[in-house]
């Protein structure tokens, strides 16, 4: 199953016998079964018809609002888990600061590997490519927040191996035109920055869901501090991916002239969005990524990688319930 992205704004998604359709005007756009649908991202003017919400709930399909750019508005979704006892254990693992280090370091850990393994994968790819120290910086950041006692200080350790990543991020970007200083979040202000960070709100919006589906509350976490309206541990537990998904889309759609110059719109302060055909050349991509399969360094299967969210909250949940010592991270090798 897939997220369905609804992006032609004015449309109407509607309900029919078992099936979901998309409408403009009395045109159909898109008709497909409801089975092949296991989340639906509404992004800016769409209507849902109620009788369609209904339908979403009954078969447990998250219904998620984003801005027509991408920013998160809201969702519904089915009846909350009955796993209070899960939320019982997130809870006191949060209030004890030896099992919140632990596990913070588990997600800081898993996404400094993978900063490191994406840059020595593209240098492998890409001749000249010099990015040994940004490695070696990213190598000592993780040797420092192994042995961090204090959460303040792994963070600063994550942010170190993050900045010598992004560091050399414009030497991965081969596409002429484009270029990457710093990251810029809110706003972005330029197209790099601008499709990293609508890439990285659709990866939220995936973990959020995957933290949901095991009867998390989304909004506990442990590296990233509560508050309120942030889904802390939906960003705990999408760490490890940023590289994995989002950072490849990013260089995919770049560097095979996937997404160009005129996909961008330029508004007041050189904020930079997404055409509406821009975002619907990025979420080909970034849905093409989450169906890809790969093997799960833990359990030893093959999944794809929207079903390793999952598997990584399985194992957070058996970490914070006690069943297993420590959380394994998502690592690729």
């Amino acid at each position: 199953m897939s997220t369905l992205y609804l992006t032609q704004q004015d449309s109407v998604l509607r309900k029919e016998d078992e099936r979901l359709r998309v409408t403009l005007k009395g045109e159909t756009l898109l008709d497909l079964p409801m089975l092949k649908v296991s989340q639906v991202v509404v992004m800016g003017r769409v209507t849902v018809t109620p009788h369609t919400v209904a339908a979403l709930m009954e078969r447990q399909v998250h219904l998620t609002y984003l801005t027509e750019h991408g920013r998160y508005i809201g969702r519904i979704e089915p009846a909350f888990s009955k796993n209070s006892l899960l939320r019982r254990a997130q809870y006191a693992a949060s209030f004890d600061e030896h099992r919140t280090l632990r596990l913070a370091r588990g997600f800081v850990m898993g996404k400094l590997a993978n900063l490191r393994v994406t840059l020595l994968r593209a240098a492998r790819n890409t001749d000249g490519l010099n990015v040994e120290p940004a490695v070696d910086a990213i190598r000592g950041a993780e040797h420092r927040a192994e042995r961090a006692e204090e959460l303040a200080v792994l963070r600063g350790h994550e942010g170190e191996g993050s900045a010598a990543y992004f560091g050399v991020f414009d030497q991965l970007i081969k596409a002429e035109g484009f270029s990457f200083t710093k990251r810029v979040r809110r706003p972005p202000t330029d197209p790099v920055n601008a499709l990293l960070s609508f890439g990285y709100a659709l990866l939220a919006n995936d973990v959020h869901a995957a933290a949901n589906v095991l009867g998390f509350d989304p909004y506990c976490g442990y590296l990233h501090a509560d508050r309120y309206g942030r889904p802390s541990l939906a960003l705990d537990l999408m760490e490890e991916f940023r590289p994995l998904i989002v950072d490849v889309v990013v260089l995919g759609c770049l560097n095979k002239r996937v997404i160009q110059a005129g996909d961008f719109t330029v508004g007041l302060g050189q904020v930079h969005n997404l055409s509406p055909e821009g975002r619907k050349k990025f979420l080909l991509q970034y849905e093409e990524r989450k169906q890809t399969e790969i093997q799960h360094p833990v359990f030893e299967y093959k999944a794809t990688y929207q079903r390793c969210f999952e598997l990584q909250a399985r194992i957070l949940a058996k970490t914070v319930q006690g069943e297993i010592e420590r959380y394994e991270p998502f690592v690729i090798r």
